[in-house]
């Protein structure tokens, strides 16, 4: 089984380096970036599977960020984290793709309950896809016949 890999986005590098020693001992694989486009820049060349996104970032702000992810990378699972939470981001971030939502300060039992429950939900649309797959490949019993005839 895959392990999970996520990355933190956030604007807060103290956050980032805080919260990225704290999953690192807990055996977690962390990136981390401090703005949306640094986001998308180590998606391009790395597998990840969770990424946790702040809301407020200065430039390019999370909804942003996240909407270009889910255009981009599609299966990426992503959980908005802000201080700054208000029904209207938050339906936004959801409507616009976001897996769930969190409340900074966060503790990180939440957080790594929060991505590990996005990284099951990637398995499972995962497997579904393969199962498809290979349906389209094999043919059914009939169809052999016919194709012998």
């Amino acid at each position: 089984m895959e392990k999970m890999k996520m990355m933190l986005v956030d604007d807060e590098e103290r956050f980032l380096s805080t919260t990225k020693k704290l999953l690192l001992k807990k055996g977690y694989d962390v990136l981390t970036a401090v703005s949306g486009s640094e986001a998308l820049e180590k998606l391009r060349t790395h597998n990840i599977h969770v990424v946790i996104l702040d809301v407020k970032m200065p430039g390019m702000d999370g909804i942003e960020t996240l909407k270009a992810i889910k255009k981009l990378f599609p299966m990426v699972e992503v959980i908005m984290l802000t201080g700054h939470a208000t029904a209207e981001s938050a339906v936004q971030g959801l409507k616009s793709g976001a897996t769930d939502y969190l409340m900074k300060p966060t503790d990180v039992n939440d957080l790594i309950e929060k991505a590990e429950e996005a990284f099951d939900k990637r398995q499972r649309l995962e497997e579904k896809i393969r199962v498809a797959q290979t349906r389209s490949f094999m043919k059914s019993p009939r169809q052999i016949i016919r194709d012998t005839e």
